[in-house]
């Protein structure tokens, strides 16, 4: 059984910065593709960031680009998110996701949630202004 589970969300003013983990057990993790998702109240999840594991690739949203970093690290099988500039819109839980699949067609399969078998809790993020 995969587990997913996050860690370090919380509040913080509109500027700051947040890490987000994800620590995964259960199967090899350096044969996943890693992604983070999130969900404001009342909308849809939506796809923020990922990374594969081959060849290490990383995918953003363009609302995340250049203020959010994805990162992995497979000795500690940890995926985080360091998420940079925060404006209250980035409010929202936060998921971990996993998929053992390959990518061939990048963005398009790194930003969609069916893609990813396995997910994590969530862990709320709160950006006040």
């Amino acid at each position: 059984q995969v587990r997913l589970v996050e860690s370090g969300g919380g509040l913080v003013q509109a500027g700051g910065s947040l890490r987000l983990s994800c620590e995964v057990s259960g199967r090899t993790f350096s044969s996943y593709n890693m992604g983070w998702f999130r969900q404001a109240p009342g909308k849809e999840r939506e796809f923020a960031a990922a990374i594969s594991w081959i060849p290490g690739s990383t995918y953003y949203a363009g609302s995340v680009k250049g203020r959010f970093t994805i990162s992995r690290d497979n000795a500690k099988s940890t995926v985080s998110l360091q998420m940079n500039r925060l404006n209250p819109e980035d409010t929202a839980v936060y998921y971990c996701a996993a998929d053992p699949g390959i990518w061939n067609r990048g963005y398009v399969q790194a930003s969609s949630p069916d893609e990813y078998d396995y997910w994590g809790q969530g862990t709320q993020v709160t950006v006040s202004s």
